[in-house]
């Protein structure tokens, strides 16, 4: 397989993958070849970066601490602006975002604690939930 950048007419850019040279030259000449933007089929090749591949035993550098220590700092406090307009309900969590889902409550946010088996049953029934990043300090646990 090889994937060409193309140029409609049009000035759209565009990528498709071909089994080969000679197949993207006879698609093109049999009309085939149109820019998913505008449908025109006058296309040609644009101009392309040469793809290198870097050498295999190389590994990429690994993150220095100060900056894990940056994007971890960051993550905390994202992720504490989002908790402040956010209620902490506990244990109640699994039983308050079923209610909201199913009417029975208003929606609002919330934030507390599940167990496995209770976000999975909430992901299986289509609650929508999401896993916080970092873990969170019961309000009557935090310093």
């Amino acid at each position: 397989m090889i994937v060409f950048d193309l140029r409609c007419g049009n000035g759209h850019v565009f990528e498709a993958w071909f089994g080969s040279s000679d197949a993207y030259a006879d698609q093109r000449a049999a009309g085939h070849v149109a820019c998913p933007l505008c449908s025109t089929t006058e296309v040609d090749k644009a101009l392309m970066a040469p793809s290198i591949p870097t050498k295999g035993n190389r590994r990429p550098d690994a993150p220095t601490p100060a900056a894990v220590k940056a994007v971890l700092a960051k993550l905390a406090s994202d992720q504490a602006k989002a908790l402040e307009s956010s209620e902490w309900v506990g244990g109640t969590f699994a039983k308050r975002a079923r209610a909201m889902h199913h009417g029975d409550e208003p929606d609002a946010p919330i934030h507390g604690q599940a167990t496995v088996a209770e976000a999975k049953a909430l992901v299986e029934e289509g609650v929508p939930i999401a896993p916080l990043p970092l873990p969170v300090v019961p309000p009557e646990t935090a310093n």
